[in-house]
């Protein structure tokens, strides 16, 4: 089968860990250079970018689930804030006229859309 995993920075993979973790991600790889993490189907990869300014990111990537409002209320129950500033934090998902999505920043500034499948 077919897949990509998206590579997004980290500043410290300790701390992508942990944050990752509070919604379902598992570590399945490290090293010094590269962090894999897992939740079922999805795989995200991170790499080291200890002088990365949150602010100024703009790594993003896309989550297809079938489940978007329960992603939005895991991220909720672990303690992301909803609120329109700030890293990290999420966002309510939404309908478009093509699209239900919602969107998350990570610690690191990096945007994760989750969008229904």
């Amino acid at each position: 089968m077919d897949h990509s995993t998206p590579n997004l920075p980290s500043r410290d993979f300790d701390l992508t860990r942990d944050f990752y973790a509070g919604i379902g991600f598992v570590e399945v790889f490290r090293n010094h250079d590269w962090l894999i993490l897992n939740r079922g189907q999805i795989v995200l990869e991170f790499f080291p970018h200890p002088t990365l300014d949150p602010a100024q990111s703009w790594f993003s990537c896309c989550l297809r689930l079938d489940d978007v409002d329960g992603f939005f209320s895991e991220c909720k129950a672990a303690g992301i804030p909803e609120t329109t500033t700030g890293h990290p934090r999420v966002h309510a998902p939404s309908a478009t006229p093509h699209v239900y999505m919602g969107a998350l920043l990570d610690p690191d500034g990096s945007l994760l859309r989750f969008i229904r499948n």
